[in-house]
């Protein structure tokens, strides 16, 4: 697993536990780096920081291509993946769109629903397609 890939894992684990606990976005963020028996490094905090300070127009984004799906409905696993993608999609010039999209597919493969790397990978490729549009 590489450096980048296992930052996104950690960022997915925030940003689940912060769901998962009633907590504001990405809000055990500073505990997890306070303790230090599992680090949080430079890139799984630029994520975490990225889906905090963009989760709105994360959230818009991800809700109108979604076919059928609310927020609420999907699975937080996909919801945080989701949102990780977006923000790398659209806000991290140094990786490869096609790169985000099969990350956030090989995360929703080992951690979450039988059906969800394929809704994944199908909302994240419409973002792609959107791009131009969503960053104008």
């Amino acid at each position: 697993m590489s450096a980048r890939t296992k930052s996104r894992k950690r960022a997915l684990d925030i940003l689940f536990e912060s769901e998962a606990q009633s907590l504001p976005t990405g809000g055990t963020l500073a505990d997890r780096q306070a303790e230090g028996d599992y680090p949080v490094n430079e890139y799984a905090v630029l994520l975490i920081e990225g889906v905090v300070a963009h989760r709105d127009r994360l959230d818009e984004i991800i809700a109108e291509n979604a076919n059928d799906w609310t927020l609420d409905r999907m699975p937080a696993v996909d919801r945080n993946l989701l949102r990780i993608g977006t923000f790398e999609i659209l806000y991290v010039d140094d990786v490869p769109d096609a790169v985000a999209v099969s990350e956030a597919v090989g995360l929703a493969s080992d951690l979450s629903t039988d059906e969800s790397p394929s809704f994944v990978n199908g909302l994240l490729s419409r973002i792609v397609e959107l791009k131009p549009s969503l960053t104008s």
